[in-house]
């Protein structure tokens, strides 16, 4: 998770490209390990699929994959307003304001 935004803007021209965050070694651990869970449950979906699983059963399996991305989203979003938005305000760059406000909007869709 070296790069804060590659989960997040994969697929999207992004030119915040270039910084990195500093998340420490237990957030990463903490994330990576989230997204394996959620790995193996698209996996799981994509088996379900291919085996003809009754709608209503997939549907519920979609519903907990997008509750498990909420919360790393979430973890993600604290992290980052704790640390790289609170230097950046702290060092006169008011413009990460309108930053997490675009992507608070983003992940709220």
């Amino acid at each position: 998770m070296e790069n804060e935004l590659t989960v997040a803007s994969a697929g999207h021209e992004n030119h915040h490209h270039h910084q990195h965050s500093h998340h420490s070694e237990k957030t990463k651990i903490n994330l990576t390990s989230r997204l394996n869970r959620i790995e193996g449950q698209i996996r799981g979906i994509k088996g379900l699929i291919e085996k003809d699983t009754y709608c209503d059963d997939v549907l519920n399996q979609i519903a907990s994959v997008q509750s498990a991305l909420n919360g790393v989203g979430k973890l993600l979003l604290e992290n980052h307003m704790k640390s790289c938005v609170v230097e950046k305000i702290q060092s006169g760059e008011h413009g990460v304001i309108h930053e997490l406000l675009t992507t608070i909007n983003k992940l709220m869709k």
